[in-house]
C-alpha cells in the first residue's frame, strides 16, 4: 500500500541568510584590470637593458680571458661563460621583477592570496616581455649581419663567376679539405679549387646522410687526392679516411657543444623566470606594507 511521505525542507532565514551572504563569492567584476601594464613594461625594459649591459660585460671579460697570455683553457672559459649567463639572468630578472611588483597599482579589498598571485604574475609577465624584446633585438641584429655577409659573398661570387653549392660546402670545412690536398708540389689553382669543392661536397653529403663515407665516394675522393698530390691510390684512400674521421669528430663535438649550451640557456632562463616572479612578490609585499603619508 503506497503512502504519500512528505520530506521536510529547511530554508535558511534571518541570521543564516546573512552568514551565507557574507561567505558567498562576489559576483560583480571590478572595473579595473588585474594587470598593471605600466609596471609590467617598466620591469621588462629594466630587465632587457640590464641583460644587454651584463651581456656586454661578460663578452668583454670572455674575450680578455681568451688572450694567449691568460693561460686559461677554452673549456674553463666556456664553463665560466655559462655560469655567468645564469648569474646575469638572475640579476637582471630580479631587478625587473622587483620593479614590476613595486610599481604596480595597489589593489584594495583583495584577498592576500590573490595579491600574491597577481604580483607573481606581474613578475613573470615582465620577464616574458623582456625575453621577447631581447630575442627580437638580437635576432634583428644577427639577421642584419648575416644579410650583409651574404650580400658581400654573393657579389664576390658573381664577380668571379664561381657561385655554387660546392663552394659553400668548401667554406664550411676548409681546414680539413685543405689538409686532404696537402702536397709538396705546386698545383694548378683552378683545378685544385675544383677538386677541393668536389671533395667538400662529398664530405657534406656523407655527413648529412648517415655520417658514413661509402666505398664509391672514398674511392672517388681518393682519386682526386691522388691526382692533386701525387700519392698512390692506397695512400690517398688512407688519408681520405683519416681526414673524414677527424672532420666528423669535429662536427660531432660542435653539435654536442651547441646542445650543452642550449641546455644551460634553458636553465638560465628558468632561473630568470623564477627570480622575476619571486622578486615581484617581494616588491608588491613591500609596497603594500609601506605607511601611507597624507598631507596635513
Amino acid at each position: 500500500m503506497a503512502s504519500d511521505v512528505t520530506v521536510p525542507t529547511y530554508a535558511p532565514t534571518g541570521a543564516a541568510v546573512a552568514a551565507y551572504d557574507s561567505y558567498a563569492p562576489n559576483r560583480t567584476e571590478a572595473s579595473a584590470s588585474g594587470v598593471s601594464w605600466a609596471a609590467v613594461f617598466a620591469g621588462a625594459f629594466a630587465t632587457a637593458a640590464l641583460s644587454l649591459i651584463l651581456l656586454a660585460l661578460g663578452a668583454g671579460a670572455g674575450l680578455s680571458s681568451l688572450s694567449p697570455f691568460s693561460g686559461m683553457s677554452a673549456t674553463t672559459v666556456g664553463f665560466g661563460a655559462l655560469v655567468y649567463l645564469c648569474i646575469a639572468e638572475i640579476i637582471s630578472s630580479g631587478v625587473g621583477g622587483y620593479l614590476a611588483g613595486r610599481l604596480r597599482t595597489k589593489w584594495v579589498d583583495i584577498h592576500t592570496d590573490e595579491v600574491y598571485f597577481r604580483d607573481t604574475a606581474h613578475g613573470f609577465i615582465a620577464w616574458c616581455v623582456a625575453l621577447v624584446m631581447s630575442a627580437a633585438f638580437l635576432g634583428a641584429a644577427a639577421a642584419g649581419m648575416v644579410g650583409a655577409s651574404a650580400t658581400a659573398n654573393t657579389r664576390a661570387a658573381s664577380s668571379s663567376g664561381t657561385a655554387s653549392a660546392d663552394t659553400a660546402a668548401l667554406e664550411a670545412n676548409r681546414y680539413y679539405i685543405d689538409s686532404l690536398f696537402r702536397s709538396g708540389k705546386a698545383a694548378n689553382s683552378a683545378e685544385d679549387t675544383a677538386a677541393k669543392a668536389e671533395a667538400a661536397s662529398v664530405f657534406a653529403h656523407s655527413m648529412a646522410n648517415g655520417a658514413v663515407l661509402s666505398p664509391d665516394d672514398r674511392n672517388y675522393v681518393a682519386g682526386l687526392v691522388s691526382a692533386s698530390t701525387g700519392l698512390n691510390h692506397s695512400e690517398a684512400e688512407t688519408r681520405v679516411t683519416n681526414v673524414y674521421e677527424r672532420d666528423l669528430a669535429a662536427v660531432d663535438q660542435a653539435r654536442k657543444a651547441v646542445a650543452h649550451s642550449l641546455y644551460w640557456l634553458f636553465v638560465a632562463l628558468l632561473l630568470g623566470a623564477f627570480t622575476a616572479s619571486f622578486a615581484a612578490t617581494m616588491g608588491g609585499h613591500r609596497r603594500d606594507h609601506l605607511p601611507v603619508l597624507r598631507a596635513a
